[in-house]
């Protein structure tokens, strides 16, 4: 705790010139420019794969949890644990490989920890959400070697509103959950450097509608020859998705000095949620089916500052930290609390950046986080742990006409102890990328980057033991994992002319001493085994995004776009890793006016037969999506968005979910949903 404190008063002592580099205001209004990158720049010149979910994208594709928000970018799936618990899942990885931020500073929450846990970060409200993949994302941490999801808001102010107070309503209803969400926000200016936010979002879904059975076909089979008629009425259940309501609300006030010097602000948010996970059905005969819902509350706060200076090596220090206290239970059908988790901890960064000389700037700086965890109860499979985390960082680049040289390196030290299993071990993980991005000209952009990364295995990694109510699994880790490494190399190629665009990467990750866990087969305490290991592994993946602007009608552009990926995983002595999407392919078409836009996109999502031993196929989909966006009033900033997604009620799943085969995905969902700024 010491740490975090030492920062936030540095950041506050730095008060009289500030300057935060990182906010979202940079290029506000502009969705080209990345604010989660190392160096701020267009979109197209990054020399890593970056999607940009800005505000009328944010808002269509709307919902409750930030994996489904995200699910249609390149490279992106989700953990799909019912309507209410998603996380996004990046080139095949999740949990503890793929680091979700809110404005930089982790969500302070339990769901790397399972995949039943909520993100505690509401889309609702976001500005946009930044997604970054590739050797880039080491600057924030080992956890991230999968990618970085940034979602920016601004609860901590970022400008002052020049009318003297600025006024942001949202609000939506999607008609699969019954799923009704609102939210708000005025900022308002106190003289001409001050400005204070408050904000708040409601948000109640129902049980969710289905586009078909609730059980897959393998496990309807099962159930249908099964001799408990209970069991059997299991196999015809389909529609709504049993216990998978939901509800959450939030609500935050910050304040912030802004001037030209720059500026300093904190925020204090108030996180709650309560919902049901699905259920994952025993079709033994005279099984009880366990209905578990979570009920989780978070209080956190945040400061965000920095200083510019004026003269010499460096040109400012930037200072971000966040600390929050989370705790959620998970309840039994009857309202008895089978477990509590909690979370306390802080996260806090300081960054130098480097002044542009020449073609050769950098940014290095510190970065210090400390979690103290506690489960507590008959199924809590984690015994009570603190993980004690800290890095340096350094990312450098050098401009030499056409060509552009990164290099960067990052040094982290990895503390976990648990005074109850008698458990303390250290690690140091050392990683290293290098790359070259060049511009060849007629709008021919060609990168090749090399990394070295290294992470500590995390504590649930290392000392699960226990059965774990949420996911009606068993879970087993293994204390005497090693530090987990991958060697990466990633091609991007861009591609780009007048109307028309191509951005491609590909990479191979090569992993030694991989973490993963898979179904044993094993079962016990009628729960099934799923086991952490280690091993080697190999990650190969495309990734594609191309535009083109087909013609005009009038004052109406009609465009299409597609996206493509595809992520190839194998696990050696094992098979192919377990959970890893399968291809899939995303077609839209889109026609543009001044003030209208029609969209129909179609996406393929192939069937994936390359399956571990206890893991089943998942039969491939096709849905087709519609939406319209109304922007009527010329002068004021109003979106109305209509939508018609599925809209053939295909029975579809995600592989990467461990709930596959007990909670399909959304059926037809129309919704509406209007966003306004005055």
């Amino acid at each position: 705790m010491y740490r975090f404190i030492l920062l936030a008063s540095a950041s506050l002592l730095a008060a009289p010139a500030l300057a935060e580099e990182a906010t979202a205001d940079a290029g506000e209004g502009d969705a080209e420019i990345i604010v989660t990158g190392a160096f701020q720049r267009d979109l197209r010149d990054s020399s890593s794969p970056v999607s940009v979910v800005a505000e009328a994208e944010l808002q269509r594709d709307l919902r409750p949890q930030l994996g489904d928000a995200l699910a249609t970018q390149a490279g992106v799936s989700a953990t799909s644990f019912g309507p209410n618990a998603s996380r996004p899942v990046l080139r095949g990885l999740q949990g503890e490989r793929v680091r979700i931020l809110t404005d930089g500073i982790g969500a302070f929450d339990v769901s790397n920890t399972s995949a039943d846990h909520a993100v505690a970060i509401d889309p609702l409200l976001a500005d946009r959400i930044e997604v970054l993949r590739g050797p880039a994302s080491m600057r924030f941490g080992s956890s991230a070697i999968g990618g970085v999801v940034n979602v920016l808001d601004k609860r901590i102010p970022t400008s002052v509103p020049d009318d003297g107070a600025l006024f942001e309503l949202t609000g939506s209803y999607g008609s699969a959950a019954l799923e009704r969400a609102a939210g708000g926000a005025v900022t308002a200016a106190i003289g001409d450097d001050f400005a204070v936010r408050a904000g708040g979002a409601y948000t109640e879904t129902g049980d969710l509608r289905t586009g078909g059975f609730i059980l897959s076909r393998d496990l309807r089979a099962d159930a249908a020859a099964s001799i408990d008629p209970d069991i059997r009425a299991l196999s015809t259940l389909r529609g709504r998705l049993p216990n998978s309501t939901g509800e959450t609300k939030n609500a935050s006030v910050g304040v912030a000095h802004i001037n030209d010097g720059g500026n300093i602000g904190i925020a204090l948010t108030r996180y709650e949620t309560t919902y049901g996970l699905p259920i994952r059905f025993d079709l033994s005969p005279g099984a009880e089916q366990e209905a578990v819902s979570i009920d989780a509350k978070q209080t956190r706060a945040d400061i965000r500052a920095g200083v510019n200076i004026p003269s010499g090596f460096f040109e400012s220090l930037n200072l971000r930290g966040g600390y929050a206290d989370y705790a959620h239970v998970e309840k039994e059908a009857d309202g008895a609390i089978g477990t509590l988790f909690a979370n306390e901890g802080y996260e806090a960064r300081a960054e130098l950046r480097q002044r542009k000389r020449g073609g050769w700037q950098g940014v290095s700086g510190v970065q210090t986080f400390f979690r103290d965890f506690l489960a507590v109860g008959a199924e809590a499979f984690v015994p009570p742990n603190q993980t004690d985390q800290t890095g340096i960082f350094t990312l450098q680049e050098i401009e030499a006409g056409a060509f552009r040289f990164e290099f960067g390196g990052r040094i982290e030290k990895t503390s976990i102890r648990s005074q109850d299993v008698g458990f303390d071990r250290s690690f140091t993980a050392r990683s290293a990328a290098a790359g070259v991005f060049a511009d060849l000209g007629d709008g021919f952009k060609l990168g090749l980057n090399l990394s070295t990364t290294a992470r500590a295995p995390a504590a649930e990694e290392l000392l699960a033991n226990g059965p774990h109510v949420g996911t009606q699994s068993y879970e087993i880790g293994d204390p005497s994992f090693g530090i987990e490494r991958a060697r990466g190399i990633e091609l991007i190629a861009r591609a780009g002319g007048d109307g028309w665009s191509v951005d491609a990467a590909a990479y191979v990750t090569r992993f030694k001493g991989y973490i993963y866990e898979f179904e044993t087969g094993a079962v016990i305490n009628d729960l099934p085994v799923f086991q952490f290991a280690q091993a080697d592994a190999r990650y190969e993946g495309v990734e594609v995004e191309a535009q083109a602007q087909l013609f005009e009608l009038g004052e109406v552009r009609i465009s299409a776009d597609l996206v493509a990926d595809a992520v190839r995983a194998k696990i050696d002595d094992f098979g192919p890793a377990p959970r890893i999407p399968p291809y899939r392919a995303l077609v839209g078409v889109n026609a543009s006016g001044t003030k209208s836009n029609a969209r129909v996109d179609v996406e393929r999502t192939a069937t994936q037969k390359r399956v571990t031993g206890f893991e089943s196929k998942t039969p491939g989909f096709t849905r087709v999506n519609l939406s319209a966006d109304w922007q009527p009033l010329a002068d004021k900033d109003f979106r109305l968005s209509l939508s018609a997604n599925n809209l053939f009620n295909v029975d579809a799943r995600r592989h990467a979910s461990f709930l596959k085969d007990y909670a399909p995905l959304a059926g037809r969902d129309f919704r509406i949903s209007i966003r306004t700024a005055l």
